[in-house]
């Protein structure tokens, strides 16, 4: 989710270079609302590669990627362009009939996806993901990248209201990620909670999947200020953002999210290399653990954080 955040400034970069630019995005059909918030994307062509990968050789997987395969065969695109040169996106361009624009083989993310590309950037590893795919959209189109910060620039129009009442003051707390060594201890966060108690906040902890949600569930069995959320879409999880005084996330795609919806946020960093894939944009800030290791990142560095920064 995180990679289709990323390719969002892009758009809006490409938008203010080639007014008249209009783009269809393939996208999972999972995180189907992200491509959908940015006024720049008339349509989406869904994928389902979590499902394909599990059943590649049935005749429903097969069926389904020829339904997409000739959905792109059949539009008469200027260009085409891989944003996230990767195996599993490069699958999808080595299988349609036209010329795909990508990276080349320094320069993609993983090496043998710049064989699916006819037209191919060099680009530098050592950029953030978004200054990345900044540069690939300037290559394909044929503009030059500008030194500026275009933002994200989406559209909350789409963004749902939940069917339950919001607090009136409250923070979202994003406690998984899907390597367990970008999760924080759960007994860390049942104790923050406990910290943050009497500043009179209610604390929402989203969940993307049933096991997230009992680890969740864990977490607010402390405290009746916390409250885990049913698997919501993302529509919604954007809304209840978008309001929040402010979120502690761990490293996942909704800590990314916080940036797309401008809300002040504080993200826990373990191994990853924040240089290249932390969160960017207004209010966004990173801890990051010594020897990349979350249970170096204690309860109290933490509070001590959220009230350097303002939040609490």
């Amino acid at each position: 989710m995180g990679d289709l955040m990323h390719a969002l400034p892009a758009l809006t970069e490409a938008r203010e270079n080639v007014p008249e630019a209009s783009f269809d995005w393939v996208v999972d059909k999972n995180f189907q609302s992200v491509p959908e918030w940015h006024p720049a994307v008339k349509s989406t062509l869904v994928t389902n590669h979590r499902e394909w990968k599990l059943n590649l050789i049935s005749s429903n997987t097969r069926n389904e990627i020829k339904t997409v395969v000739n959905e792109i065969n059949q539009n008469d695109y200027d260009i085409v362009v891989d944003m996230q040169n990767n195996l599993k996106s490069s699958f999808i361009s080595f299988l349609i009939k036209k010329e795909v624009i990508g990276m080349d083989a320094e320069s993609a993310r993983e090496y043998p996806a710049h064989l699916s590309y006819s037209r191919k950037a060099s680009i530098s590893k050592d950029l953030h993901a978004i200054e990345r795919q900044r540069e690939l959209m300037a290559f394909a189109l044929g503009y030059g990248t500008q030194d500026k910060d275009f933002g994200y620039g989406i559209s909350e129009n789409k963004f749902t209201n939940p069917s339950f009442q919001l607090p009136s003051k409250y923070a979202v707390c994003v406690q998984n990620a899907s390597w367990v060594t970008k999760q924080w201890p759960v007994d860390y966060w049942k104790e923050l909670i406990l910290e943050l108690e009497p500043q009179g906040l209610d604390f929402l902890f989203p969940s993307g999947s049933q096991s997230e949600l009992e680890n969740a569930r864990e977490i607010c069995e402390v405290s009746t200020r916390a409250h885990a959320l049913d698997v919501l879409p993302l529509n919604e999880i954007a809304y209840i953002l978008k309001r929040a005084k402010f979120s502690i996330c761990s490293d996942t795609g909704l800590a990314h999210l916080s940036a797309v919806t401008n809300t002040p946020s504080l993200t826990l960093y373990g191994p990853t290399d924040t240089k290249l894939i932390g969160t960017s944009g207004t209010n966004q800030n990173h801890m990051i653990a010594s020897n990349g290791n979350l249970e170096n990142i204690k309860v109290k560095e933490v509070t001590e954080k959220l009230k350097i920064l303002g939040f609490i």
